[in-house]
């Protein structure tokens, strides 16, 4: 447990980085963040395996380094990573059905 990181979420609003890593790798978030340039961006992601195509699921338990969050962006159809210290906002996302409606 750190204090000051536990504060800086509480205060920015967010949840801490162990438990947005536990709210991604169970539901999809809508991740508001700036990017390294400045930039703001909003990111549909999750870490939840069922909706990751097998294909793209990861091999190994890597780590990814301290601070940064790697998840499945929805909208890319890609592994992406950001900051945690540049996230801005977190919310659900409601999860609606994958198949294709014809």
């Amino acid at each position: 447990m750190n204090l000051v990181k536990d504060t800086v979420a509480d205060l920015k609003g967010i949840p801490t980085e162990k438990d947005l890593v536990e709210q991604l790798r169970k539901d999809v978030l809508e991740v508001t963040f700036n990017k390294l340039d400045g930039d703001e961006r909003i990111m549909t992601c999750t870490k939840k395996m069922e909706i990751i195509p097998e294909e793209n699921r990861p091999k190994t338990d890597k780590q990814p380094k301290e601070g940064n969050v790697t998840v499945w962006d929805l909208k890319a159809n890609g592994w992406r990573s950001f900051r945690y210290d540049r996230i801005t906002k977190v919310k659900h996302v409601e999860q609606t059905s994958r198949s294709s409606v014809g």
